[in-house]
């Protein structure tokens, strides 16, 4: 799986930057046809509409350039907790509109993990939006650290949907989603998957269809 992961990062980096000129390029002309066309004219909400796709263009690019950038990161101690909650800062109005509780426990006495914030961040942000997607009624996300022989875990529990037996078996490969066309990548649990195996950690998932979802990520630490 490493490998693979690999071999798609060094792939997806090449196509991605191939792609980023003429999305750039399409965009910046459709902005500046936007500006000159008056809201009277019908052609102004086909270039919105081109505008739009261009913006889910280069968010697709960006996912690409993510996921290929898994080495040469800078690591240092991290208060788990405060970025657990850092994340679900970021994602309140988000949650909040979507009328998800969360439920939040944390073990206090947690040693310092050893890892990359900003990735690490990446990890909690993809778990907890995919949270989010899987419960488009509402519903409760726990959110939960404790320490196991050495490693930090941190659980991450929905009560959405779930993930069919069939489908949890390619939940981490790339490009592959059960999302609609247009809503998702297919890149997230990837990059989240790589982003742990970077940290020397594993990343384990629960769930089957109907009644939620547990994601258990494994961090090692670094004991002062």
């Amino acid at each position: 799986q490493a490998e693979k992961l690999s071999s798609i990062g060094l792939l997806a980096a090449g196509i991605a930057h191939e792609v980023n000129t003429p999305i750039a390029g399409i965009s910046s002309y459709t902005q500046m046809l936007l500006k000159e066309t008056p809201e009277t004219d019908r052609r102004k909400r086909i270039l919105e509409k081109i505008e739009k796709q261009t913006f889910r263009a280069a968010e697709i690019v960006n996912g690409l350039l993510n996921f290929s950038r898994l080495n040469g990161s800078e690591f240092k101690n991290i208060d788990i907790n405060q970025l657990i909650d850092d994340s679900l800062s970021l994602l309140n109005h988000q949650l909040q509109s979507n009328r998800i509780r969360v439920d939040s426990r944390y073990d206090r006495s947690l040693p310092p993990v050893y890892g990359n914030a900003g990735k690490l961040q990446q990890v909690f942000i993809n778990l907890f939006l995919n949270a989010r997607d899987a419960m488009p009624s509402g519903g409760e996300l726990a959110v939960e650290t404790a320490m196991n022989e050495s490693m930090v875990i941190v659980d991450i529990c929905d009560t959405g949907m779930g993930i069919s037996e069939e489908n949890i078996k390619r939940i981490f490969d790339p490009f592959f989603t059960t999302k609609d066309i247009g809503k998702g990548t297919g890149l997230g649990l990837a990059v989240t998957y790589g982003i742990v195996q970077e940290h020397g950690g594993r990343i384990f998932v629960n769930s089957h269809s109907g009644s939620g979802t547990r994601f258990r990520v494994k961090l090692p630490t670094r004991l002062n």
